[in-house]
């Protein structure tokens, strides 16, 4: 069955650009477009869209405001085009607060320089929105269940059998990338002030978003949040957030841990890299590092969760339910690397009650 799009964007230009690299799809079907955000109201009530693209700027209605009542009155996975920079950011953030999903840069080039490539990462997310359905379809069972994952073996069992505290734990590594903006707050404001360890955050984001991103999570978290730069001391209580474009790291310097950025290399998929940091931490906080991977697209930690598990440390990750796209996590669960799979109403709880 094919995921049924509404396009909307004040720009004819814009609108028949994503209509025609989304009609090459086989998968895809556009079943209209609107041309601001009080047209899409109405073309959503009447086409029943599975997926809406959503420019951010449009005049009579902006795409933030559209965002926000569709999502109270029809529920519709977003996708929203935005500029990259620092209003853009802003506002693309402000965005995923009123329940859109994804994001990608309007401008192309900043997605990629081959057209094919293009088309293929658009129609890719388009299509992972649209098998997500309408919000709320899958609601999270209550009490939240758990598997922990014992020689191999994963058995089922209550939140309230597994409180047994991780002493072992020295500093948090979490992993994200679509829907973790989102994911990352619901976690993060639950932690309190004097939070015992360091936590070390990669969300796959732009370079010009993860400043204002940084920003926006300190001001809403009682712990301490920050955009990591080279030379940055790891200290209970602070969480540091990957530069978008950049690779983290921690090394010991001075009898200190530090954060050493780099740049990416070319080839790597992902920067920041889920896979990078989570290696890094697992050579200097052997046995001691507790990962979560939270929902993304594709398998970027999979690995780096491999060899923390090796090195004796733990490894978390939010269950299908509470996912926006269950990439990430499933790829962790399926090669038998999850401690446990909890849904996010219950990540921060635990990290807060646990460590």
């Amino acid at each position: 069955m094919a995921v049924r799009v509404l396009v909307v964007d004040d720009s004819s230009f814009f609108r028949k650009l994503v209509a025609d690299i989304l009609k090459g799809d086989g998968h895809i079907e556009v079943v209209g477009t609107a041309v601001n955000g009080s047209d899409a109201i109405e073309k959503v009530e009447k086409l029943k869209p599975d997926v809406i693209t959503m420019d951010i700027e449009m005049p009579v209605m902006d795409g933030i405001t559209a965002v926000r009542r569709i999502m109270a009155s029809h529920p519709t996975p977003i996708l929203m085009f935005s500029s990259l920079t620092t209003s853009g950011a802003q506002a693309t953030l402000d965005a995923l607060d009123a329940g859109a999903l994804d994001f990608l840069p309007k401008k192309f080039d900043d997605i990629s320089h081959e057209k094919g490539e293009i088309k293929r990462i658009l129609c890719a997310r388009v299509r992972v929105l649209g098998a997500k359905g309408l919000a709320g379809k899958n609601p999270i069972p209550s009490p939240a269940m758990k598997i922990e994952t014992v020689s191999g073996a994963a058995t089922t069992r209550s939140a309230s059998a597994t409180q047994k505290k991780l002493t072992a734990v020295k500093v948090v590594a979490i992993g994200t990338s679509t829907g973790g903006p989102v994911a990352l707050q619901q976690v993060l404001a639950k932690l309190p002030k004097e939070f015992p360890f360091p936590l070390l955050l990669v969300q796959h984001m732009p370079a010009s978003f993860t400043g204002a991103f940084a920003q926006r999570l300190d001001k809403l978290c009682a712990i301490g949040v920050k955009e990591a730069e080279d030379g940055d001391v790891l200290m209970p209580g602070m969480a540091f957030l990957a530069p978008g474009g950049k690779q983290m790291l921690v090394e010991q310097r001075n009898g200190k841990v530090q954060i050493c950025i780099q740049d990416g290399l070319p080839g790597q998929t992902y920067k920041p890299s889920v896979d990078i940091t989570f290696s890094s931490i697992s050579t200097v906080y052997p046995g001691h590092v507790l990962g979560v991977i939270l929902t993304g697209m594709g398998a970027d930690g999979r690995e780096g969760a491999r060899l923390l598990k090796s090195g004796g440390s733990a490894v978390w990750v939010q269950d299908e339910q509470s996912c926006v796209v269950y990439g990430m996590p499933m790829a962790v669960a399926e090669a038998g690397l999850a401690d446990q799979v909890m849904s996010l109403t219950d990540i921060g709880t635990q990290l807060s009650q646990r460590i």
